[in-house]
């Protein structure tokens, strides 16, 4: 092999190593179409530790029987304002099983639940 048959070997291989490198540090994400229900929550001061957990309970509860929830997420790992308690995250495959969700009876049972224990909550709807 002549000197620059080597070279140009050498810097393609070179290059090969390099893009497969770069692909693999690449950070790939996903947009998916479902939609992320958020929802935090402020508690009464009257509200008792049984109450606020049956709230909780409760998201688990509509999970296993409302069709089209995906997935929840129950437990906060920080909440950035005092004035918050509590948060979950309900992802419903889409947005029929959403609005499905807000008229299903058991989230209308949910509600009497969380009426009680919940003096104020923030709720929003994310998709893509």
């Amino acid at each position: 092999m002549n000197t620059k048959f080597r070279i140009a070997l050498v810097l393609v291989a070179i290059l090969a190593v390099f893009s497969a490198g770069y692909a693999a540090g690449v950070n790939h994400f996903g947009i998916p179409k479902t939609v992320l229900h958020v929802v935090i929550i402020q508690w009464r001061p009257t509200a008792t530790a049984e109450q606020k957990q049956a709230v909780i309970d409760g998201v688990r509860q509509m999970a296993a029987s409302i069709p089209g929830i995906r997935n929840i997420w129950i437990k906060p790992v920080r909440m950035a304002s005092l004035k918050w308690n509590a948060a979950f995250v309900i992802e419903f495959a889409n947005r029929a099983a959403a609005d499905r969700y807000a008229t299903d009876p058991a989230h209308a049972a949910w509600a009497k639940l969380e009426e009680v224990a919940r003096l104020d909550s923030l709720n929003v709807q994310v998709t893509n």
